[in-house]
């Protein structure tokens, strides 16, 4: 049994990667959670050296961040990539520029699993980052795709990663066209997706400082005046 160290699932995106990862992977696990507050707090160097969510303990070893959790976890369990090497050379590639990239999006986009609310219009940076995740979720369902509804058929370490996005798309309206609003749909209703969401939808906390509604006050005012 491995145990993971995960944040409020309502607001961590982080933390529901490496939670997915150890799902995946059919690890019985042992779920700490640590309380978010929205600020560094040293407490949690106990557990992690970056003070950070998630991190797994798998007896002596400590792996901290989403990504290599989800490799330390595949180089010992099977069928966490694509079999296929040019599928899983792509899984690898999409996954890491989500790890690393999409700025805009994750700045505009809280994510807050409860919540559900239309702020457009977005910033052309973010507009920017939608279009390049839905022209990925294309390539990957049309090259890929075949042998199932995920982007490279199964479910793998790539739709781990996309999962945050498929929240922050379902809080924020934002519709994919085409196969990629397909896989929107795919991703959300799989399995350990619904029984993360519905462990977020319990939680009470707030993080003011994660909270759309409180984020886009003045915009939401301004759509409802006459």
């Amino acid at each position: 049994m491995v145990t993971i160290y995960i944040g409020n699932k309502n607001y961590s995106s982080w933390s529901l990667r490496g939670w997915l990862a150890v799902k995946l992977a059919g690890v019985p696990m042992r779920e700490v959670h640590v309380g978010l507050k929205g600020v560094f707090n040293p407490d949690n160097l106990a557990f992690s050296p970056t003070a950070l969510v998630p991190a797994l303990h798998d007896g002596d070893v400590v792996v901290w961040d989403s990504l290599a959790i989800s490799e330390y976890l595949a180089e010992r369990h099977p069928g966490m990539w694509p079999a296929d090497p040019v599928a899983r050379a792509w899984a690898r590639s999409a996954a890491c520029e989500m790890h690393s990239g999409f700025s805009a999006l994750r700045n505009a986009m809280t994510v807050c699993i409860r919540e559900r609310l239309d702020v457009r219009p977005w910033s052309d940076a973010t507009t920017a980052n939608i279009e390049r995740i839905e022209s990925l979720w294309t390539e990957g369902r049309t090259r890929f795709g075949a042998g199932g509804a995920f982007l490279c058929g199964a479910f793998s370490l790539v739709d781990v990663f996309y999962a945050p996005v498929a929240f922050r798309f379902q809080t924020y309206m934002v519709k994919p066209r085409g196969v990629a609003g397909d896989y929107l749909a795919a991703l959300l209703a799989h399995p350990f997706v619904r029984e993360w969401e519905a462990a977020a939808m319990a939680e009470t906390d707030i993080i003011d400082a994660d909270e759309p509604r409180l984020l886009y006050r003045d915009a939401l005012a301004a759509a409802v005046r006459p």
